[in-house]
């Protein structure tokens, strides 16, 4: 049997992977969120339960079930059982799904988002449901109190993309619009 695994953030965007048999899924009752650990300076994008909510996302296959590379990818999180939350059309009888340990979080901190991992994740998003997925990543998402570092210039995220104008400008506006809400 193949494990899955679902992908809510960077892992939408196919150019900074190569998982086979990548498509589109929801997982059920759950939420994403920034949160802070000990760990870095930065905030990690995780999930959080919440009753009546959903998150869309990508689950792909684990090759031969080696989930060194990705759970080196994923260092900071850990690995949970989803298979029951995820809707999907795949051949998919195991889907995990990685999240920050509750126990790793922490309340304070100077933390930060970077622009250039959240510009990889709207991309993914567009790419993969349109300028309304793209809207919807950001509704369905928590904790956008979290200041943002600008470094597109240059990146601090190891797998940034070159994007257009277009997906920038997107970004920004749909940034701005969360954070006026804030």
């Amino acid at each position: 049997m193949t494990p899955w695994f679902f992908g809510y953030g960077s892992l939408v965007n196919r150019a900074t992977h190569d998982y086979p048999q990548a498509q589109i899924a929801t997982l059920h009752g759950w939420r994403r969120i920034w949160v802070r650990t000990a760990l870095r300076d930065v905030v990690f994008l995780s999930i959080h339960p919440v009753a009546g909510h959903s998150i869309d996302g990508l689950i792909a296959s684990v090759p031969n079930a080696d989930w060194a590379a990705l759970d080196q990818r994923e260092s900071g999180y850990a690995r949970i059982d989803a298979t029951d939350q995820v809707a999907h059309g795949a051949p998919a009888s195991s889907i995990a799904a990685y999240q920050v340990p509750p126990d790793h979080q922490r309340k304070g901190g100077d933390h930060r988002i970077l622009l250039s991992y959240l510009d990889v994740v709207v991309q993914g998003f567009v790419r993969e449901f349109g300028e309304a997925g793209a809207a919807s990543f950001f509704e369905t998402t928590d904790g956008w109190d979290t200041p943002v570092f600008d470094d597109r210039a240059a990146p601090l995220y190891p797998r940034a993309q070159d994007l257009t104008a277009e997906e920038r400008a997107l970004t920004d506006v749909l940034l701005a619009q969360v954070q006026q809400r804030q």
